[in-house]
C-alpha cells in the first residue's frame, strides 16, 4: 500500500508540473497596442511568444489622436512621412494635412502651450507638450493663433489653437497643417526630440513607409 501511495503522488506531482510548464511558457503575450491615456500620453510595447519576438504596431480606435484639423476625416490623411523637401535634401518629418485657409486648428491631445514661434520654415507655429512632458505636438504654417492663446495655457483636446494658412516655406496657396510628432524627456526643451510618424496616430492604419 505504500508504495501504491507513493506512486500515486509522484503522479499527481507529474501532472501538476505539466500544468505550471504549459502555464508559463505555452501561452501568447497580446500584441503591442500604442495608447493615448486620458493624459495625452502615447505608448508603445512589443508583442512576443515563447519561441518568437516580434514588433507588432497596433493602433486601436480608442488610441488615436484626435485630427487637429475641423472637418477633416481620418480617411482623407494622406501618409506624406519621409517624402523629399527641398529637391531631397531632406525628408518630411511630420504629417501634412491639407484643408482651406482658416480651417480651425484644434489640439490632437491635452496638454499645455510650451512655445508660440515663428520660423522661416514653420512661419506661424505652436509646441504643445503632454502633461508628462514625453511627447511634443507641433502644428505648423498656421494663419494665425486662436485668441488669447498664450504660452503656458493649459489645453485638452479639440481645443482651438490656430488657423490652417500657408506661412513659412508651405508655399503660397499651399494651405495646410504641418503635424508632427516627438518623444521627450522631461528634462528636454520644446525644439528638441525624437521624430516619431505621426501618420499611424492620426489615420487609425500602420506608415506605408
Amino acid at each position: 500500500m505504500r508504495k501504491l501511495g507513493c506512486g500515486f503522488l509522484m503522479l499527481i506531482c507529474a501532472v501538476a508540473g505539466a500544468w505550471v510548464a504549459l502555464v508559463l511558457f505555452g501561452r501568447t503575450l497580446p500584441d503591442a497596442k500604442p495608447q493615448v491615456a486620458s493624459s495625452g500620453r502615447l505608448s508603445t510595447t512589443t508583442a512576443t511568444t515563447a519561441t518568437a519576438t516580434s514588433s507588432v504596431v497596433v493602433v486601436p480606435a480608442g488610441a488615436l489622436l484626435a485630427v487637429p484639423v475641423a472637418g477633416v476625416a481620418r480617411s482623407a490623411i494622406s501618409d506624406n512621412w519621409g517624402d523629399p523637401r527641398e529637391n531631397g535634401l531632406r525628408l518630411h518629418h511630420g504629417t501634412d494635412i491639407m484643408a482651406p485657409s482658416g480651417t480651425l486648428v484644434t489640439a490632437a491631445a491635452p496638454g499645455a502651450v510650451e512655445k508660440l514661434w515663428n520660423s522661416a520654415a514653420g512661419g506661424t507655429t505652436l509646441y504643445v507638450r503632454s502633461p508628462q512632458r514625453d511627447w511634443t505636438y507641433y502644428y505648423a504654417h498656421l494663419s494665425g493663433y486662436a485668441p488669447g492663446l498664450h504660452e503656458g495655457q493649459v489645453v485638452n483636446t479639440g481645443d482651438p489653437l490656430g488657423y490652417v494658412g500657408d506661412t513659412g516655406n508651405a508655399g503660397a496657396g499651399n494651405f495646410h497643417l504641418h503635424f508632427g510628432l516627438s518623444r521627450t524627456t522631461p528634462d528636454q526643451h520644446w525644439y528638441q526630440g525624437e521624430d516619431v510618424d505621426p501618420y499611424p496616430y492620426l489615420a487609425g492604419k500602420p506608415s506605408s513607409r
